[in-house]
């Protein structure tokens, strides 16, 4: 019988990762043995590996067909599934001790350098100014093999897949749910881009699989556990990010914090971290030197600064925080038609960018 069939019946198997894991090892990475463990057998295994397993094991691996689960699985033509045993399987995936048997996917693996692999992770609800560094810090690897990886969800997550599609990066996004599912919805366009030919987007449920709060670690130990390297930026204490964090120091993976304001709440936890030792990023080449990475980064454009002393006085007060139209006017002595005419002027000398009604300085 065809083992991807066995594969594909472990990710409708509702156990905890860890356990497949250790009845697959037990077998020597023979799957269709390890599907069809014994009572016995299990008894064996949970002896050897010291660890419990859940004594309705056999009777949920049995109410399992193995034929309808394959059709629910690919119904869908555009998911594949990719197998431990597949050359492309990253192969840092397979050191982390719940690594998954079988991940679906759809885009393409192809152009996917898996020797260098950043996952990026941080807060839901990151501040512009933080999207804004990320931008430039992942820029600055434009058209290298660099690959970023991160989890689909809202800002970190989606700042890092945009800012990799922006310069020629490929990006693999690992979701917490079916691949017939775009959650969150806001982020369709950067899912749509990452499989036409941005990358892969990876996850180890079935098509139809909601996206439950549960889903989401498990997640996490997929986006650090294929990378050499994890990225923090913005991370409450008790957040999904520094669960990521933790996991990448149990990885014995390279942990790099980008530091942010101190009384921005999201900031906790990267200060934390970098008490403990963690890496502190503010360019690109820092991360280069913790990873003993060597990739040609792209310098920073020369811009032209050649400006007026209105224009200067414009450009001094948005050059290092990000500010709307009213905060500008409230700190000059110009008044709106002055200010949205100096505004337009440093625009076309490429010195700020207008994103959501702000102004910044285009790093």
């Amino acid at each position: 019988m065809n083992k991807n069939i066995y594969y594909n019946a472990f990710n409708f198997l509702s156990v905890r990762p860890l356990i497949k894991c250790k009845i697959f090892e037990y077998f020597n990475y023979d799957v269709e043995k390890a599907f069809n463990v014994t009572e016995a057998q299990l008894a064996e295994i949970a002896e050897f590996y010291d660890i419990t397993i859940q004594k309705n094991y056999i009777e949920k691996r049995d109410k399992i067909d193995l034929d309808k689960c394959y059709e629910k699985a690919f119904f869908d033509e555009n998911v594949k599934l990719l197998t431990y045993e597949d050359e492309k399987y990253p192969p840092l995936l397979k050191e982390i001790p719940d690594f998954p048997l079988a991940l679906y996917y759809k885009g393409n693996l192809e152009n996917i350098d898996n020797n260098f692999n950043l996952a990026v992770v941080g807060s839901r609800n990151a501040t512009t100014e933080s999207k804004i560094a990320l931008e430039n810090i992942i820029s600055n690897f434009k058209d290298t093999d660099l690959t970023i990886v991160s989890g689909l969800a809202y800002g970190i997550d989606a700042t890092s897949h945009s800012a990799a599609i922006k310069n020629n990066l490929k990006t693999v996004g690992v979701i917490g749910c079916g691949l017939d599912i775009i959650y969150p919805y806001q982020n369709k366009k950067i899912y749509e881009q990452i499989i036409d030919g941005a990358g892969v987007i990876f996850s180890e449920y079935p098509l139809k699989t909601q996206p439950i709060s549960y889903n989401f670690p498990q997640r996490n130990r997929i986006v650090v556990g294929m990378s050499k390297g994890t990225l923090v930026a913005e991370a409450r204490l008790k957040s999904g990010a520094m669960i990521s964090a933790n996991l990448t120091l149990d990885y014995n993976r390279e942990l790099m914090c980008m530091p942010g304001n101190l009384l921005n709440p999201n900031t906790e936890g990267i200060y934390h971290l970098i008490k403990q030792g963690a890496g502190m990023v503010i360019e690109a080449a820092d991360i280069l030197n913790y990873m003993n990475w060597e990739f040609e980064t792209k310098e920073d454009m020369p811009v032209d600064l050649e400006i007026n002393d209105e224009q200067k006085k414009v450009y001094d007060i948005v050059s290092c925080e990000a500010k709307n139209f009213d905060e500008i006017l409230a700190d000059v002595e110009f008044d709106t038609t002055k200010l949205m005419v100096l505004l337009t002027e440093l625009e076309l000398k490429g010195l700020i960018v207008q994103s959501n009604n702000k102004y910044y300085r285009n790093q």
